[in-house]
C-alpha cells in the first residue's frame, strides 16, 4: 500500500511539475490584440473611385415562325427564313458575333363550334391541321463597331417579333487593374491629407490589403469592426483609347446576287444607330501607412 501511494504522489508531483512548465513556456503574442502594423503610429485608409466607361457589351433577340402541313416542312420553311440573316451575320466575325438558335414547334389542331357558337380545338392525333415551328435567334454583339449592322440586319430579314436591344459592360482586365491603381492612388491622397491635417507626415507604406479588412480594425472597442472613414467616390476619367472603326462593308450585289447579298442591301438602306450608354465602374484599396 506505501508503494502505491508514494507511486501516486510522485505521478502527481511530475504532472503538475509538466503542467507548470508548459505554462511558463508559453508567451501571449504581442499581436493577438492588434496587427503588427500597429505597434508603431499608422493610419489606415480606404481608398474609393468610380468612373463611367461605355457598355462594350450588347445582345438582342428575334423569333420568326413557320407552318407546314408536316413537321418537316415547318422546319424546313423557319429555316430557310433564317439561313441567310445567319450566313450574313457570321460574316461580322465570330469573335464580334455571336448567334445562338432557339427550337420550338406547336401543333394546330382542327377547330370547331359547339353548340353555343363557342369555337373548340381538338385535340386529337388524328384532328392535326398543321405545325408551326418558333425559331429564335439571340444575338450577342461583342464588338460594338458591328452592332448597327447585325441588328439592321436582323429586321431587314423581318422577324414576327424582335427584342430591344440591351447594353452591359464587362471590363477587362486591363481596365480592372487600372482603376484598382486609381483607388490605391486616391488611399494615399485622402492619407496624406488626413496626416497634414493632424500636424504629421505620412510614413511608408506598411500594408495593401485587397480584402480592406485592414482597414477596419477595431481593437479599442468589442463588436463588429465599424467603418468610420470617407466613402464618397472620387471621380477619376476613363482614358483609355478607344479601338479604330471597322472598314466599311461593301454592300455592292454581284450580277447573280444572292440572299446573302440582298439581305445586306436591304439592312444597309434602313440603319438603326445604336448608342451605347455610360455604366458606372467602382474600386476600393485600403493601404495602411506609417506616420513620421
Amino acid at each position: 500500500m506505501r508503494k502505491w501511494v508514494l507511486g501516486m504522489a510522485l505521478l502527481a508531483v511530475a504532472g503538475g511539475a509538466v503542467a507548470q512548465t508548459t505554462t511558463n513556456n508559453y508567451q501571449a503574442s504581442d499581436y493577438d490584440r492588434a496587427p503588427w502594423w500597429m505597434k508603431t503610429p499608422v493610419i489606415t485608409q480606404t481608398g474609393y473611385v468610380r468612373t463611367e466607361i461605355d457598355a462594350n457589351r450588347a445582345n438582342f433577340s428575334a423569333s420568326f415562325l413557320a407552318v407546314g402541313k408536316t413537321a418537316d416542312e415547318a422546319q424546313q420553311k423557319a429555316v430557310a427564313q433564317t439561313r441567310a440573316l445567319t450566313d450574313a451575320l457570321k460574316k461580322l466575325g465570330k469573335d464580334a458575333v455571336r448567334v445562338n438558335t432557339s427550337f420550338s414547334m406547336r401543333v394546330l389542331y382542327e377547330q370547331y363550334r359547339d353548340k353555343e357558337g363557342n369555337r373548340i380545338e381538338n385535340q386529337r392525333g388524328d384532328k392535326i391541321e398543321a405545325y408551326q415551328v418558333s425559331m429564335g435567334l439571340d444575338v450577342k454583339v461583342y464588338d460594338l463597331r458591328t452592332l448597327e449592322r447585325a441588328y439592321a440586319l436582323v429586321l431587314a430579314a423581318s422577324p414576327t417579333a424582335s427584342q430591344p436591344v440591351y447594353f452591359s459592360l464587362e471590363p477587362d482586365n486591363a481596365t480592372k487593374t487600372w482603376l484598382y491603381n486609381e483607388a490605391v492612388k486616391d488611399a494615399a491622397r485622402r492619407a496624406r491629407q488626413a496626416a497634414e491635417a493632424a500636424g504629421g507626415k505620412l510614413g511608408a507604406v506598411k500594408v495593401i490589403d485587397p480584402t480592406g479588412r485592414a482597414c477596419q480594425t477595431d481593437i479599442l472597442a468589442r463588436g463588429e469592426p465599424r467603418g468610420g472613414q470617407d466613402f464618397e467616390p472620387t471621380t477619376v476619367a476613363y482614358a483609355m483609347a478607344p479601338p479604330p472603326p471597322p472598314p466599311a462593308p461593301v454592300m455592292e450585289m454581284s450580277a447573280r446576287g444572292s440572299a446573302v447579298e440582298q439581305l445586306e442591301a436591304k439592312a444597309a438602306q434602313n440603319a438603326f444607330i445604336q448608342a451605347p450608354p455610360l455604366n458606372e465602374l467602382t474600386a476600393q484599396a485600403c493601404v495602411v501607412y506609417g506616420l513620421n
